[in-house]
């Protein structure tokens, strides 16, 4: 039987470049951010660059615009995610976000679900937002308020 993660993918566009000092909290924020992700019950990776820091600093294939950022993670379950979102400090910097970034009336995060074990490219995990955005939810991309089922063997 296949063992099956979530896989999630969510992009902004910052007001700033990440090392002006209007988002200096925010940048402040990413590492211990990241540090209650990955001690979270069922996280089970994270992107990052080639540094180690974290993946707002990744530039996504085809696009070249530095305001542009990327968090990309995989995780056991919906569930974990979910605790992770709303349940830990995470909360208390999303509830910010309009403060670094640019509205966008487009989907900016998306969900799937990948075989456990394999993480899919950068390339690959904005396509799939780019297909939410263009054909709407389906199992192979959707947004974390409309969650597809796992699959199952």
């Amino acid at each position: 039987m296949k063992l099956f993660h979530l896989a999630q993918y969510n992009v902004g566009r910052v007001h700033s470049p990440l090392e002006h000092p209007d988002l200096a909290e925010f940048i402040a924020a990413l590492e211990p951010i990241n540090a209650i992700a990955e001690s979270s019950p069922g996280f089970v990776w994270r992107l990052k660059d080639d540094e180690g820091q974290s993946s707002s600093y990744v530039r996504v294939p085809g696009i070249d615009d530095p305001l542009f950022i990327i968090n990309y993670s995989v995780w056991e379950d919906l569930e974990s995610l979910k605790h992770f979102i709303h349940k830990s400090g995470h909360m208390a910097y999303l509830r910010r976000r309009r403060e670094w970034f640019e509205p966008n009336p487009e989907a900016t995060s998306v969900a799937w679900w990948i075989e456990a074990g394999s993480i899919p490219m950068v390339g690959e995990a904005h396509a799939r937002l780019m297909r939410l955005r263009e054909h709407g939810p389906s199992k192979d991309a959707w947004p974390l308020n409309r969650p597809w089922p796992a699959p199952s063997l």
